[in-house]
C-alpha cells in the first residue's frame, strides 16, 4: 500500500510500515510540514497515497469525505506515548495483511479498529 505519514507521526513509524512491505513518504520529506491540512489532503489525493495521522480534522467526512482517498488512517491513543503510538502503527500494519482502507475512514485504537464506510454521514 502507498501511505504518506502526518507530521504528527514518529518517523520510525516509517520503518514499521516499510518493513511490513509498504511504499511510505513523509510530509517532512516532500517538504509539506507545516503546511494547511488542505495541501495535505491534495498531495494525498494526487499521489494516491493513504493518509496516517493523528489529528482528528481528517476525520471529519464532510470535509474529507472518505470514499474520494486511498485512505484515511487516524490513529487514537488514550495515553499517547511514543511507544503507545507505535504499537498503534504495528496494529494498523497487521490490520493492512487482510484489510484495505481504501475509501474509508479508520479510526484505530489499541485494540480496536473503527471503520466509517463510502456513503455513511
Amino acid at each position: 500500500m502507498r501511505v504518506k505519514l502526518d507530521e504528527n507521526v514518529d518517523p520510525r513509524a516509517a520503518f514499521i510500515l516499510r518493513a511490513a512491505g509498504h511504499d511510505v513518504t513523509t510530509v517532512a520529506q516532500e517538504g509539506l510540514a507545516g503546511q494547511p491540512d488542505a495541501a495535505l489532503g491534495t498531495a494525498c489525493l494526487r499521489e494516491e497515497r493513504c493518509l496516517v495521522t493523528l489529528d482528528l480534522n481528517f476525520a471529519n467526512v464532510l470535509a474529507y469525505p472518505p470514499d474520494k482517498y486511498r485512505g484515511i488512517v487516524v490513529l487514537r491513543h488514550p495515553r499517547p506515548t511514543t511507544a503507545g503510538l507505535l504499537d498503534l502503527v504495528r496494529q494498523f500494519a497487521a490490520l493492512l495483511e487482510n484489510r484495505d482502507p481504501d475509501r474509508r475512514l479508520w479510526i484505530v485504537e489499541p485494540g480496536r479498529l473503527r471503520v466509517h464506510e463510502p456513503g455513511e454521514l
